[in-house]
């Protein structure tokens, strides 16, 4: 029992400090670039494993939820295909960013929701099965959505077709998310102790894969971001707050409680990055995946941001509702 409890310790760690792990092997692959570019015939299957922990995290009870609660979780996700995908082309045009990097901001505009939004959901007291329900709906429309997108967007600069696309998607998100989510249902009725290890295990797989990911991206990509690292990073940063913004103005405008609200802000804003750079390094190269290495790194500090405010504003208005009822 001991020893499960140091994997849960272990896997807490690793995730709480996510963002100083990529910081800090970020920063070592721009010293070092050789020691972490060794990883990219990797990067493709370590998304795959990264899905399969998310589909790990599924249950039946989620897709129910998606029958009970379909007007917001169909507002969320329509959310997040229209205007992320939008946003990244039209902040393309505005900063004339070459195609190669063009083509990674478009990605990660047409990406699926991330476990990050999950996570942000539950920290910033938002409705944590709202955002399961929009993230797992996002992920699994994905090898639609994305090719679409990206094909109609950046169509002209590319060489690659909607099928091709359509079939890395399928291979490296929807198999293992319901292979993820097919073990989980078999091991909580025949093995709940091994299922519980899973969980605490694979956070700190996935923190460790990204991490990985993003190290190598940026050890493939030293010469870029010395040349072009500002106008990427601008368009990353805008991106992700018109993604946060839009989020949180849609949910006011629908009329949801202020927790849903806040749940769809990270769904919107908080994109499957480490996909997008997947899909990058196999079809257009190793520039198009630092736009969306670096939103990895980015949205892993505005997320945690927001939720820390959310949480606190929550507190106050519990804090200042309490008297009058008692």
């Amino acid at each position: 029992m001991s020893g499960l409890d140091t994997l849960g310790r272990v896997s807490q760690y690793a995730s709480r400090y996510f963002v100083v792990w990529v910081l800090l092997f970020a920063g070592l692959a721009l010293v070092s670039p050789g020691s972490f570019t060794w990883f990219e015939p990797y990067i493709s299957p370590g998304l795959g494993v990264i899905m399969l922990g998310m589909g790990l995290t599924l249950r039946p009870v989620d897709f129910r939820r998606l029958a009970a609660n379909p007007r917001d979780v169909a507002i969320g996700a329509a959310t997040q295909w229209v205007v992320m995908p939008l946003a990244a082309y039209g902040l393309t045009l505005v900063l004339s960013l070459p195609p190669e990097l063009a083509v990674g901001v478009v990605l990660v505009g047409a990406a699926p929701g991330g476990t990050a939004s999950n996570v942000m959901a539950y920290l910033g007291k938002g409705d944590v099965a709202l955002s399961v329900a929009i993230t797992t709906v996002t992920t699994l429309t994905a090898p639609l959505v994305m090719p679409a997108w990206v094909v109609l967007l950046a169509g002209e600069t590319l060489e690659v077709t909607f099928g091709s696309l359509f079939a890395s998607i399928v291979q490296i998100v929807f198999v293992p998310v319901v292979v993820g989510f097919a073990l989980r249902y078999v091991l909580d009725r025949y093995a709940p102790a091994l299922a519980e290890v899973g969980l605490d295990v694979f956070p700190a797989v996935s923190v460790a894969t990204i991490v990985l990911i993003v190290a190598a991206v940026v050890g493939l990509n030293v010469d870029n971001i010395l040349t072009a690292a500002g106008a990427v990073l601008v368009a990353v940063v805008a991106h992700n707050a018109v993604g946060l913004g839009a989020g949180y103005g849609v949910g006011r405008l629908a009329g949801m409680p202020d927790d849903r609200v806040r749940t769809c802000a990270f769904e919107v804003g908080l994109q499957n990055s480490g996909l997008a750079v997947a899909l990058a390094t196999s079809f257009f190269g190793p520039a198009a995946a630092l736009p969306p290495a670096l939103f990895s790194v980015w949205h892993n500090v505005t997320g945690p941001a927001l939720a820390s405010y959310f949480s606190r504003q929550e507190a106050s208005a519990a804090a200042t509702t309490t008297p009058a009822d008692d």
